[in-house]
């Protein structure tokens, strides 16, 4: 009977011992399981912050000194997709339940706005330094630089034809001559539309409509699909005149070609472009720091003495050879009429366009 316990005791103490065996492994295995998880979580987030995709308008001659600073400064690699602002938006749409952006760069505000659902929210560090009537007001919309509209002279071509506003540009001899962008498809060319309609409207855009009709005819059925075919176009010779935004025609004068910038004299609208983080986007660190970079003065003083543009800082000049916003007309638009109407006006636009 001794004997019988003692078997017991033996059978049961080896139970024992499997099942603790058996739980030390498990709890081993669940800690290496463990370990592998956070691991591959730390991997999964460092490879989240060592990069940054941004989509971009902007010539490649005004993107690659300013990212090449970025790079050098943080260690962080920056990939550009480049291509036109009405195209990056509806990829940006598409890719809204998998964002593979990080940062769009460019396009302006009456462009962006309506699409204002599309960015995060964020807040630079620079902020306090920006111009009062260019600061974030909606959260997610960072202005990056002044921009007015204007139009570029080859003045090889142009002869004695004299070019002083748009009511110029409907000279006969200028007749398929005129470099200007499809709006729908360039912020620049969009920003030219409303520039004319409430110019030559006198601040009434349905009064431009009539001058809008004409100007499309003279384009002599010419409709270029991005914004640096006008300016490349212009500075070439392969176009007399064109409608472009400053930064576009800047870099040709202060390399001294042979072109010209007009404010047009019925009335300039400028307005900011801007830098925008992509909801969702995987390096929303990096995207964060990209937006503090380019709004810092730093980079702000490239931008005008190297790239010439106009800082949206209060404590960056404008590039000397520029003509100051006090000598020119400006005038402005009512920003809830061109966000209710951008649809309506492209479509308008087009169905003028194509009648001719």
């Amino acid at each position: 009977m001794k004997k019988l316990i003692s078997i017991c005791l033996v059978l049961c103490m080896a139970m024992s011992l499997a099942a603790c065996g058996s739980k030390k492994e498990e709890t081993k295995e669940a800690k290496t399981s463990e370990t592998t998880k956070e691991t591959e979580g730390a991997e999964k987030t460092k490879k989240a912050t060592d990069d940054l995709v941004i989509y971009c308008p902007h010539p490649l001659e005004f993107i690659n000194p300013l990212v090449s600073e970025f790079e050098s400064q943080t260690g962080i690699k920056v990939e550009v997709i480049a291509a036109g602002t009405g195209e990056l938006l509806k990829r940006v749409e598409s890719e809204q339940s998998n964002p593979l952006g990080d940062i769009f760069w460019g396009g302006s505000i009456s462009t962006m706005k309506p699409q204002a659902d599309l960015f995060e929210a964020y807040q630079s560090v620079n902020e306090k330094f920006v111009q009062e009537n260019m600061k974030n007001v909606e959260g997610s919309l960072t202005r990056f630089t002044d921009i007015p509209s204007v139009i570029m002279v080859n003045t090889d071509l142009i002869g004695d034809i004299e070019i002083n506003g748009y009511e110029d540009l409907l000279n006969p001899e200028l007749k398929g001559k005129i470099a200007h962008c499809d709006p729908s498809k360039s912020s620049s060319s969009y920003e030219h539309l409303i520039n004319m309609l409430y110019a030559m409207g006198k601040g009434d855009p349905e009064a431009g409509w009539d001058f809008v009709n004409k100007f499309c005819e003279n384009l002599g059925g010419k409709l270029l699909s991005g914004s640096s075919a006008v300016y490349k176009g212009v500075a070439d010779g392969e176009y007399t005149v064109g409608l472009t935004f400053e930064e576009g025609g800047a870099k040709y004068v202060a390399d001294g070609a042979p072109v010209k910038l007009i404010y047009m004299k019925e009335g300039v609208i400028s307005k900011p472009d801007g830098v925008y983080i992509i909801k969702g986007a995987k390096n929303m660190e990096n995207a964060k720091k990209f937006i503090d970079f380019v709004t810092g003065k730093e980079a702000q003083t490239i931008i005008v003495e190297q790239l010439n543009r106009r800082s949206v800082r209060t404590d960056v000049a404008t590039p000397s050879y520029l003509l100051p916003k006090e000598k020119m007309n400006i005038i402005t638009d009512e920003e809830t009429v061109v966000n209710e109407k951008k649809e309506e006006w492209l479509g308008k636009f087009n169905d003028i366009f194509t009648s001719y």
